[in-house]
């Protein structure tokens, strides 16, 4: 039984710290997946969604340091408690996923390893398993550094977790797997593999009108109609393959214009996906860096989600000298993690993606 121990407590110990450290790399995308399980249609439990950052933050430090605390034998009793009621909450969250069909991904591995509900839970599962070994036969959890070193090893953990949270959240992660990665284009990442049925992506687009909601449903284009915009949901039809980009379209006043900038030479998008909670110290960098980038000859333009009302009044605020086009917020908000954010294309292929608190480091 102690073999089976120690090979459950190693198991267990690398897979919490992995998966605490590929969270940690992004912790903005981990608090999108929080809102949505903290969403009405999910948990419905609204209230908690302005804390979702925050609650990211301290779920995954916890989770990684839990991994180390297993490893290193750190107070036994206490570690396998806290093992076995995550593990028992994480299990409930992904089995109420597969099973209703709410959340899509879990968010488990970040967007390193993207796994479907029911992989979710079948690996939970397993997880709660181990963890029970772990749990029942604590006795045989030995410290493999002496107890006077445990707290220090703890406390530098910690300490280095919310040191490189801190740098990603003012910077952007590390490590970055999503589709719009540096050196990634764009049109070759919406297509799909030869041969293979591409799905089709449905587009729910929600407009205020005469005082009530309503819903347009279509492929992509912005609906031509009189009301105010509040949002943009998409769903798939259908089992077939999607490509990694598939909600990308840029739509202004005169239509959709993706091919159109994605073909351009030399191309700077400057990225808040939602107006409202964009970070105001970040405009005077937009400001300086747009009219370097007009003066060099590149393309400017602005893409978010947001209504033409909260566009017009943010360009007045700040004398911005580029228009704001329209994209899906989901789209936006796996471009780049920052609000706003930088990227600069040379037909259509990335080539520079910054935080605004980078902007001195883009080159034009």
């Amino acid at each position: 039984m102690k073999a089976i121990v120690s090979i459950a407590r190693i198991l267990v110990g690398v897979l919490f710290i992995f998966s605490g450290f590929i969270k940690l790399n992004d912790p903005v995308g981990f608090s999108y997946k929080l809102q949505e399980y903290f969403s009405e249609p999910v948990l419905d439990i609204p209230f908690l969604i302005p804390f979702a950052l925050v609650i990211a933050i301290l779920i995954v430090i916890f989770e990684l340091v839990l991994g180390i605390m297993l490893l290193i034998g750190y107070a036994p009793k206490f570690t396998s408690w806290s093992l076995l009621l995550m593990i028992v909450f994480f299990t409930f969250l992904t089995f109420y996923s597969a099973y209703f069909n709410k959340v899509t991904d879990c968010g488990c591995f970040g967007d390193a390893i993207p796994l479907t509900p029911w992989e979710s839970f079948y690996k939970d599962v397993i997880l709660l398993i181990l963890i029970l070994i772990i749990f029942f036969n604590r006795k045989f959890i030995n410290p493999i550094l002496p107890v006077k070193y445990h707290k220090w090893v703890i406390f530098v953990s910690f300490i280095a977790c919310f040191a490189f949270c801190y740098h990603v959240l003012m910077h952007l992660p590390v490590f970055d797997f999503r589709p719009y990665k540096v050196g990634n284009n764009i049109p070759e990442k919406m297509k799909i593999p030869e041969g293979a049925e591409e799905a089709q992506v449905i587009y729910s687009w929600k407009f205020k009108v005469n005082g009530e909601e309503k819903i347009i449903k279509n492929n992509g284009a912005y609906p031509q109609i009189e009301g105010e915009f509040i949002g943009v949901e998409t769903s798939q039809s259908g089992e077939n393959i999607i490509p990694p980009i598939h909600d990308f379209v840029i739509e202004g006043k005169d239509g959709d214009i993706t091919e159109e900038v994605l073909s351009a030479e030399k191309v700077l998008l400057i990225v808040a996906y939602n107006l409202r909670s964009t970070e105001k110290d970040g405009y005077k960098a937009v400001k300086s860096l747009s009219e370097d980038a007009l003066q060099k000859g590149y393309r400017v333009i602005g893409l978010t989600a947001s209504g033409t009302e909260l566009q017009g009044k943010l360009q007045k605020q700040y004398d911005l000298n580029f228009d704001f086009y329209q994209t899906d917020e989901t789209a936006l908000k796996t471009v780049v993690r920052s609000n706003p954010g930088f990227l600069t294309l040379e037909n259509g292929t990335i080539t520079q993606k910054k935080h605004w608190f980078d902007a001195s480091d883009i080159e034009l």
